[in-house]
């Protein structure tokens, strides 16, 4: 069943929007995390990653496309690379792995791909405003 709904908040509000959209995903997940640049994606991840209990430094893997922690969390950004970079990588049976999957920059063509291959995801499309962000999340999108 999927369930869509907005949120408005700030930094100070992002660890608490963080552990809800966790408890949504349950104990695994993919996640597609959208919006401009300096919209707040990787800020999202450093606070999900909070949620688990993570304490290692959180940076965007823009040049390695991955960044693993503990096993749990698998940190994705696919902005230079592209869907077809993605799949060249071999990165797609990443996906299998039990754990939530955060990928930066999943936009339409890399739906299509989880589609074709059968795996279920969600989306948060994040807009800037001033000092707040309007998160639009899409849980549960495809399974």
């Amino acid at each position: 069943m999927s369930q869509s709904y907005e949120k408005v908040c700030d930094l100070a509000h992002l660890d608490a929007f963080a552990e809800e959209i966790k408890r949504a995903l349950g104990n695994s997940g993919v996640l597609l995390l959208r919006g401009n640049l300096a919209s707040g994606k990787t800020a999202f991840v450093k606070a999900f990653a909070k949620a688990l209990g993570i304490e290692e430094a959180i940076s965007s893997p823009t040049f390695s496309i991955l960044h693993e922690y503990e096993g749990k969390l698998f940190h994705y950004d696919i902005y230079q690379c592209g869907t077809d970079g993605f799949l060249k990588s071999g990165l797609i049976e990443k996906l299998d792995f039990e754990g939530f999957h955060l990928i930066e920059w999943g936009e339409c063509e890399f739906e299509k791909l989880l589609q074709h291959f059968g795996i279920g995801y969600s989306t948060i499309d994040i807009e800037t405003m001033d000092l707040k962000r309007n998160y639009k999340v899409h849980m549960n999108a495809y399974a």
